[in-house]
């Protein structure tokens, strides 16, 4: 069996969608399956980690289309994702498909851009087609449909977007996630005491920095008795700012592209981080977080948790200041029965995923009937 991912990373789209589908090609390899990568070459790019993974990267050329100004609704302009019109990325894709030694027997798509156009142009090239997605917003010609997400209309939200023999797979159940949070799982624990360690995780690529917005908030508390420990993706065009503000607060660790983030969210009280992938890796841990949405398609599915009270939602960034974190948090460093509260719901909405998540999907996907 051979599996292609068509998956991209950049500092506009994040690191999010690269690294779920290398969680699920980690999952597939171990069963024995073929796997390699379409991906474009651009700024803000994981084609090096995917190739540290031993995987083979077929790269795309690099961007011809200019990309939309940020200030206009740039976490909208999803078609602006692929750097190239559907039907050119289409084409470049098919072209390389057809150069892959062997049949494809399955294509997964993780990308907001790419439609039924597209599947449709490239259905001739492979025996199956399946979806990562959670935006629910254009049809799909695919054979099974990932959504992980938690929402209170999920089993209807793809009506009449995806064909009849389509295999839905929806909510945490079937969350992509790595391999060292399955592991982790294992000391996850309902958190209960002060706030002794906090964990500031806002994603790879942080375009909007927020992490750097979280650290003046944490300094405002003058606590100097609390670790933090800060993640940073590689891509971070923010880093070198980040790193002075850490270097000038005590008991300040941060970490640039690290592969050990669940260790760090098994030692923390209380996590500050935005939307996405990452809510479902913190409460996997039981890990309570003072949430921000950076991108409009976390919005939704963030609401939903917090009306579980699995996280606190603190608002879209463009409505979150330092001083607002700095009160979330001491409301809830003042309150650790808050926190108990939040760690024992998010640990029961994951369930147990030591016998679900990646480990779930690896198995549909292996039961395929392949021509």
């Amino acid at each position: 069996m051979q599996v292609v991912f068509r998956v991209d990373a950049s500092i506009l789209m994040g690191t999010g969608h690269v690294m779920r589908c290398l969680t699920l090609a980690d999952g597939i390899r171990r069963k024995g399956v073929q796997v390699q990568f379409i991906c474009r070459e651009q700024s803000g790019q994981l084609c090096y980690l995917i190739q540290q993974q031993g995987y083979n990267v077929n790269l795309l050329p690099s961007s011809t289309i200019q990309k939309p100004n940020q200030d206009d609704d740039w976490n909208k302009s999803y078609e602006h994702w692929l750097g190239e019109t559907w039907e050119t990325d289409a084409f470049q894709t098919s072209e390389i498909i057809r150069k892959i030694q062997g049949h494809i027997d399955l294509l997964i798509i993780d990308h907001y851009a790419i439609d039924i156009r597209w599947e449709q142009r490239i259905r001739g090239y492979v025996d199956k087609i399946m979806i990562i997605d959670d935006l629910a917003n254009r049809s799909h010609d695919c054979d099974i449909l990932l959504d992980q997400n938690f929402y209170d209309d999920k089993e209807n939200r793809y009506d009449g977007m995806v064909p009849d023999h389509c295999i839905k797979l929806f909510g945490p159940r079937y969350a992509l996630l790595r391999e060292e949070f399955q592991a982790a799982k294992t000391y996850a624990k309902v958190r209960g005491r002060d706030v002794k360690r906090l964990f500031v995780f806002f994603g790879g690529s942080d375009p909007t920095n927020e992490t750097s917005k979280a650290l003046k908030a944490i300094s405002l508390l003058n606590c100097e008795t609390i670790i933090i420990d800060v993640v940073v993706g590689g891509s971070n065009a923010y880093k070198d700012q980040i790193s002075k503000l850490c270097s000038k607060m005590p008991n300040t660790n941060l970490y640039i592209q690290i592969d050990h983030i669940a260790e760090l969210m098994v030692k923390a009280d209380l996590a500050l981080g935005a939307g996405g992938t990452t809510t479902w890796e913190r409460c996997s841990l039981g890990l309570p977080a003072i949430t921000v949405t950076t991108a409009d398609n976390q919005i939704a599915v963030t609401e939903a948790i917090a009306k579980t009270e699995a996280i606190f939602y603190l608002g879209h960034y463009t409505h979150v200041s330092s001083q607002l974190i700095l009160e979330a948090l001491k409301r809830f460093i003042q309150s650790p029965e808050s926190l108990t509260k939040m760690s024992r719901i998010g640990l029961e909405l994951m369930g147990n995923l030591l016998a679900g998540g990646t480990g779930e999907v690896v198995e549909v996907l292996m039961s395929l009937e392949i021509k």
